[in-house]
């Protein structure tokens, strides 16, 4: 009986030494070429944002260049209409947009994870009140709630991070939820609730264990939305980056009056986000597949 509640109870792959480990991860991306690029992508975007302000090639901040001037060999993206290079911002804005994009994300999977192994696994009122509570949350269009959350907390790093972090929970909430539900009645489960293991004991040994690949999955999803929602109120004069401490959300607002004069100053910044999202989007949906044993063989 012991050996099949340790079995049941790995993540996926712990079984296999240095070498099983980098032949699946070959094997994965052989055949989803898209989500190894994805997970390339980001591994060089999280990169950026750790070392960036020193690989920079100019001061994000200095303002003796020409204005305006195109893409060119001594500036790949152009200058902004405040005499910068714009490549320097890019590169040093990652910070702001990955980190919080990070930090929102670690404050739904908390929450959300909580919430919804507790929940699917205890089931009853508490099932019921932890339901209504993100049928709550999720009638606030995301931006209206980020906004409200922000008119009444002053905006800072912890304030914005947690109002991100608070509308991404219910997707985390319901993931979990119905994982842990899917679990809970296994056989390992009654054998644990048999030899006289507490709730909290069985939920943080044996549930959670099982729900970590949904949980994984959903994290790297939600992270593209969270990076979109950070540009989104940068843009609007709402997040913490400034002319000094720039995001690129904060780039597209501040080059906004010459957008049409000069079509990079719009163009570089979208990129940069979109590349992000899409990157974190495809990168979920290739661990997903890899993941999931139902769709491991599929392709």
């Amino acid at each position: 009986m012991s050996q099949a509640v340790e079995f049941d109870t790995q993540l996926p792959f712990t079984s296999l030494g240095k070498t099983g480990l980098l032949n699946a991860i070959t094997r994965a991306a052989r055949r989803n070429p898209v989500g190894a690029a994805a997970g390339v992508c980001c591994v060089l975007l999280v990169i950026l944002a750790i070392v960036g302000p020193s690989i920079a090639p100019y001061d994000p901040n200095r303002t003796d260049f020409p204005r305006l001037e195109s893409p060119s060999l001594s500036h790949p993206f152009g200058t902004d209409n405040l005499f910068r290079d714009m490549l320097s911002r890019i590169i040093v804005g990652a910070r702001n947009s990955l980190g919080i994009g990070f930090a929102s994300i670690a404050v739904a999977t908390l929450l959300g994870v909580t919430l919804g192994v507790t929940s699917g696994y205890i089931g009853g009122v508490w099932d019921q009140f932890v339901g209504r509570s993100m049928d709550a949350i999720i009638a606030y269009p995301t931006l209206v709630f980020v906004i409200f959350f922000l008119t009444i907390f002053p905006s800072s790093y912890f304030s914005i991070c947690l109002a991100i972090g608070l509308i991404l929970t219910p997707g985390f909430v319901r993931i979990v939820r119905s994982a842990a539900i899917g679990v809970r009645h296994q056989p390992f489960i009654e054998a644990a609730v048999s030899i006289g293991n507490s709730p909290i004991r069985i939920m943080y040994r044996h549930v959670l264990p099982n729900v970590a690949a949904p949980i994984i999955v959903i994290a790297t999803v939600q992270l593209g939305i969270a990076i979109l929602i950070e540009a989104t109120i940068s843009f609007l004069g709402l997040g913490i980056s400034s002319a000094q401490n720039p995001s690129w959300g904060r780039m597209l607002q501040e080059t906004r009056p010459v957008w049409q004069a000069a079509w990079w100053t719009a163009m570089i910044p979208g990129f940069a986000i979109s590349v992000a999202v899409l990157s974190f989007n495809l990168f979920g949906d290739a661990l997903r597949d890899a993941l999931d044993p139902r769709l491991r063989g599929s392709r």
